[in-house]
């Protein structure tokens, strides 16, 4: 087990997760589905173990780790699967999930909760992906002889493992088999540490993005919509400070048409954000054929439509970028059309590359925001130079699903 002021720490951040559960509905959420995980595990899981283990922080890394949990499903029908959550973004959504067997949320990092997990679970491997670090949890499954993976994982210079003070969080990494990781500097920072069971892989989202699109539903309203334009910029995944650098430019420019899929919405956010916008608005809820036609606006309010809807834009827009980071831009690429995104975009690699290929922008403020779209909208063999190329370097970045279900289970 984990030295003891790791544990101390463990236990400090579920005191503060307990406390902040009072006021917050996120934090009240995560204790009530942890104190409901063993419970649920006892009910619903064969004694006799054996399940493969994938463990997702949230929803972004749900959906790296989706394309493997696809794949297992289609080449080992009967294999067992057991999906678990920390964050109740990621547990929330996809409680449900019909390929896998259950879905928890993942108990603290304790002692006590590490061996009752593992004694009811009884994996037969483990795999983490992209952040997730456990101390508890890892030399426990490399004590129990469990082999135990991370994949699609990325490290910085920055991060605590290549700190002179970050041994005890380099002693995790020496827990995995093998980590998959995005790209070679990490597998060079981690060779400077001494971890050499490294594969570059890259990022399973990008299969995951692909499917994604090969399987896009059609939406005859937004593409009725949409027709109406020979520009229709899409906002996705939006919070009000890209809206109040989007919008503003959208109505002024009545040669382009918007649809708007905000992140997170209520009937609040929902009034502010119709009250943003000067030109014909409309709810995609109640939308109609006869109406649509004169929205130069489409508001999305419901979930789960924004990866087919970028089929019907010109360019896209993601949001993010003005908090903790940009969202999925591969959503948007895939369909071979430029991105624009905001300022905070440097822990992604494929913003990174993107930008430097011309197949996305990042923007700062309005002014910037408008050196991107004008050339845009008024250039066409540039946009489609742009949109093409943002296309092609998805294309040139699948089989990350393929590489690592080789690796693991042996090759097809």
């Amino acid at each position: 087990m984990m030295d003891p002021i790791y544990n101390l720490g463990i236990a400090t951040y579920r005191n503060a997760v307990r406390m902040a559960a009072v006021r917050n509905p996120k934090a009240k959420l995560m204790l009530r589905g942890q104190r409901r995980c063993f419970r649920t595990l006892q009910r619903k899981l064969d004694p006799a173990g054996g399940y493969i283990w994938i463990h997702a922080s949230s929803l972004g890394e749900f959906e790296q780790g989706r394309p493997l949990i696809e794949k297992i499903k289609r080449e080992q029908p009967d294999a067992r699967i057991l999906l678990s959550f920390f964050s109740p973004s990621g547990y929330e959504v996809r409680k449900n999930f019909s390929m896998v067997d259950t879905v928890v949320y993942l108990p603290f990092d304790l002692p006590a909760n590490v061996k009752k997990f593992l004694d009811i679970v009884k994996p037969s491997m483990a795999i983490f992906v992209k952040y997730e670090f456990w101390g508890n949890y890892l030399s426990t499954l490399k004590r129990r002889g469990i082999p135990t993976y991370i994949i699609s994982a990325i490290f910085r210079p920055g991060q605590i493992f290549f700190r002179p003070w970050g041994g005890m969080f380099r002693k995790m990494l020496k827990c995995f088999d093998l980590l998959f990781v995005q790209n070679e500097q990490s597998r060079d920072l981690l060779a400077g540490i001494g971890i050499d069971n490294v594969i570059v892989a890259g990022d399973t989202r990008f299969d995951r993005v692909a499917d994604v699109r090969a399987a896009a539903r059609e939406f005859p309203l937004v593409a009725k919509f949409a027709e109406g334009s020979d520009f229709t910029l899409v906002m996705g995944s939006s919070w009000p400070p890209d809206e109040d650098i989007v919008i503003p430019y959208f109505n002024s420019h009545r040669e382009m048409k918007l649809i708007i899929a905000p992140h997170e919405f209520d009937r609040h956010r929902l009034h502010v954000l119709m009250s943003k916008i000067s030109r014909p608005a409309r709810f995609y809820s109640e939308a109609t054929p006869q109406n649509i036609e004169k929205a130069d606006c489409l508001i999305i309010d419901s979930f789960g439509l924004l990866s087919s809807l970028y089929r019907y834009g010109q360019a896209a827009y993601v949001g993010g970028g003005f908090g903790a980071g940009i969202h999925n831009i591969n959503e948007a690429a895939v369909y071979g059309i430029p991105v624009i995104f905001g300022p905070k975009y440097h822990k992604f690699q494929e913003a990174r590359d993107l930008i430097s290929i011309d197949g996305a922008m990042s923007i700062h403020d309005a002014d910037s925001f408008s050196a991107a779209m004008d050339p845009l909208l008024e250039n066409q063999p540039l946009r489609l130079h742009c949109g093409k190329t943002a296309g092609e370097y998805i294309k040139s970045h699948l089989g990350g699903t393929q590489l690592i279900y080789n690796q693991i289970f042996g090759p097809q």
